[in-house]
């Protein structure tokens, strides 16, 4: 599983500094760590039952609320105004493996410390076979207004590779019981699992498609050391795919979801209207803050960014006795928040604006613009948004702009 960041320790009260507070949009992210198996590529902090040495679903969720409370606490000691959350992002890990009412009961601790705007987006992730018609709607009664559902692949056979326990059709159902119950809706897919040819990759796609989603999410399968999948495919039992076919499979996903009505929004994520973006997670990209709450939940608040604990067992040691959970933090100089306005602005359809970059950086844009990887005209008028081949190589452009 992977490693946490280093920084500087977080005191044990969970106290932040003094810094100020920006003109920017406040959201919440939940982490439920709970899976019933962990599948063979799976790197997130996510534990199954055998994994968690006496911590139980009912007690982490009385936890989840004390962390909640004590976020408030922090907030007025340090004299930092009340934001309604925005946004709120329930996720895992798989969310849906915890009753409804529990659910409830967690949202209705951030209504209470935070509040919840009007109109706010809160999504729960859900694997496709752990809800049904009713889940889904008292979801939608607790106050869940998007469900972003695993999907992965239509493949059995890809699914069967990436361990994943639900069938193909059971995707479909859960869509359909999802927008019964008046929730907007997104599907999650992986592409380049070993094995998985280009066909199969439109396969999925169009069985995406069918199911007229509001926003669909494309990831491509990082092979991380460590994992089950990492350890067959270092003993020959599977193949990876090269760069060149993961590659193949982005551009596939571009033009089959353009031709259908989606618009890339980030780098990674298509939405069929502007009104069906994942606003949390756009929030990210463009800076704002948040707190997460949960075992290993990373949290930003106007330049400070910290991190809790990994494991629940630790999670709840710390809640029990009164702490913070947070491990450690660091707090962004200028440069460095310079640096991730380039960082995380460039991913989205929108860029960045040139004037925030340094001479270095508006001195490397005419080569980007000759290599295909920055729009010439958009740049011409001030901001710089990647084309379709610099979505594929998006690191690369954001080393060359921040490279002295």
């Amino acid at each position: 599983m992977a490693s946490l960041p280093r920084g500087e320790v977080a005191p044990r009260d969970g106290s932040i500094p003094s810094v100020g507070l920006p003109e920017t949009s406040f959201g919440v992210y939940l982490h439920i760590p709970f899976c019933t198996v962990r599948c063979g590529y799976c790197d997130f902090n996510t534990y199954t039952a055998t994994e968690l040495r006496g911590v139980t679903r009912e007690s982490f969720v009385d936890n989840l609320i004390s962390e909640i409370e004590l976020a408030e606490r922090i907030l007025a000691n340090n004299g930092t105004p009340r934001r309604p959350a925005a946004t709120v992002f329930i996720g895992g890990g798989t969310p849906t493996l915890l009753p409804e009412g529990d659910i409830a009961r967690v949202l209705d601790a951030v209504r209470s410390s935070f509040g919840i705007a009007d109109g706010a987006e809160v999504t729960i992730e859900a694997n496709p076979d752990t809800v049904n018609r009713e889940s889904l709607r008292a979801l939608a009664d607790s106050g869940i207004t998007r469900v972003s559902v695993g999907m992965q692949s239509a493949v059995p056979r890809v699914l069967e590779i990436l361990d994943r326990t639900h069938d193909p059709e059971s995707v479909a159902t859960a869509i359909a019981w999802a927008k019964e119950a008046g929730l907007q809706t997104s599907v999650d897919l992986i592409y380049g699992t070993p094995g998985e040819t280009l066909d199969e990759w439109r396969a999925t796609l169009s069985a995406a498609i069918a199911l007229e989603t509001d926003h669909v999410s494309a990831y491509s399968l990082i092979v991380e050391e460590g994992t089950a999948l990492e350890r067959r495919i270092r003993r020959g039992e599977l193949e990876a795919i090269d760069d060149d076919t993961h590659a193949d499979m982005y551009e596939l996903a571009d033009e089959v979801l353009a031709g259908a009505g989606f618009e890339w929004y980030e780098v990674s994520n298509w939405a069929r209207r502007a009104d069906t973006r994942s606003r949390h997670n756009l929030s990210y990209w463009q800076g704002a803050d948040w707190w997460g709450f949960g075992p290993g939940a990373h949290s930003h608040l106007n330049g400070v960014r910290w991190w809790n604990v990994k494991h629940p067992a630790a999670y709840a040691e710390r809640i029990s006795a009164g702490e913070s959970p947070a491990l450690e933090r660091e707090i962004l100089n200028a440069d460095q928040r310079a640096d991730e306005v380039v960082l995380l602005g460039l991913r989205v359809r929108d860029g960045i604006a040139l004037d925030g970059l340094s001479q270095a950086g508006r001195t490397a844009i005419a080569g980007l613009i000759a290599d295909g990887l920055v729009e010439g005209p958009q740049a011409i008028s001030g901001r710089l948004v990647l084309t379709s081949r610099g979505r594929l190589l998006a690191d690369f452009v954001v080393r060359t702009i921040l490279a002295d």
